[in-house]
């Protein structure tokens, strides 16, 4: 397990691909999945509603969300998920 803190003190963009490159080298797609269905409350929250409604419309424009939710406010409101992951899971 990774220490809480040490994950802290991370960027978020590190945190993201961490976490991602984590699950996929692990084959752990209920993780995957999980920040998938997290990126249009994320962005919600983040304040862009628009982005937010379209994604829950269309998958392909929430893979694309998937590359970059390491980045930005969207980053920011899904950094405590890729935390939680790491600290629970990486070694």
């Amino acid at each position: 397990m990774a220490d809480t803190q040490d994950l802290e003190a991370l960027s978020t963009k590190d945190l993201h691909d961490k976490a991602v490159k984590l699950a996929v080298r692990h084959g752990d797609v209920k993780f995957l999945w999980e920040l998938l269905k997290s990126i249009p409350a994320a962005e919600a929250a983040a304040g862009d509603i628009g982005e937010s409604e379209a994604d829950i419309k269309y998958v392909l424009p929430m893979l694309d969300d998937y590359v970059h939710a390491g980045e930005g406010e969207i980053g920011e409101v899904l950094r405590p998920m890729y935390i939680d992951y790491l600290s629970k899971r990486s070694s």
